[in-house]
């Protein structure tokens, strides 16, 4: 039997919780075995940030989903060098895993931006893609995306690295350990 394995792509700079709860709802409602949140090396379609290292993104990974065993970090992109191309990657992934079903999980914002992604239709014939709702955006697409409905939760890393900046509170936001973590190791100030 095949297994059934979500990928969550991000940067993850901050991971936070609005992640999670897509993560969860997206298991929950697909019965998929593990979703694994996949830290980008390199995304195509946005500038690097160079001030917060790989490492502390996977660190502070951990840290979100260390109570919840289904969930787990994929370091595939992080381990390649050069911009994350979802098409090398999941070729990859399926020559190293042929016995898993892939479900890439994106939000409505990359939803619109599917049909400038690199080998969009090897992709679709390669995974099922996995759409949630995100405010502000459409859902409509030519591709093949399966909708999963999930709470609108407006939180984003851009976000969450301006108020860190501003001084202002992230609690409820983040998960405690990583905030922990980000004042610790002194990140975003």
């Amino acid at each position: 039997m095949q297994k059934r394995v979500g990928l969550l792509g991000g940067t993850f700079n901050p991971p936070h919780l609005g992640h999670l709860i897509i993560a969860n709802e997206i298991i929950h409602a697909l019965s998929l075995d593990e979703i694994r949140f996949m830290p980008n090396q390199e995304p195509p379609h946005k500038n690097p940030s160079p001030s917060i290292t790989s490492q502390h993104r996977v660190e502070m990974l951990e840290l979100a989903i260390k109570d919840v065993p289904s969930f787990k970090v994929e370091k595939i992109e992080l381990e390649r060098k050069g911009k994350s191309y979802t098409y090398e990657t999941i070729q990859y992934l399926k020559k190293r895993e042929p016995e898993t079903d892939f479900y890439f999980i994106i939000g409505a914002d990359m939803i619109e931006y599917l049909p400038k992604w690199h080998k969009i239709d090897e992709l679709t014939q390669m995974i099922q893609f996995v759409g949630v709702n995100r405010p502000r955006y459409s859902q409509l697409s030519e591709y093949p995306v399966l909708l999963v409905e999930t709470p609108d939760v407006d939180i984003s890393s851009t976000m969450i690295r301006t108020r860190l900046r501003e001084g202002k509170s992230v609690r409820f936001l983040v998960p405690d350990d990583v905030i922990k973590y980000m004042e610790d190791q002194r990140l975003y100030e």
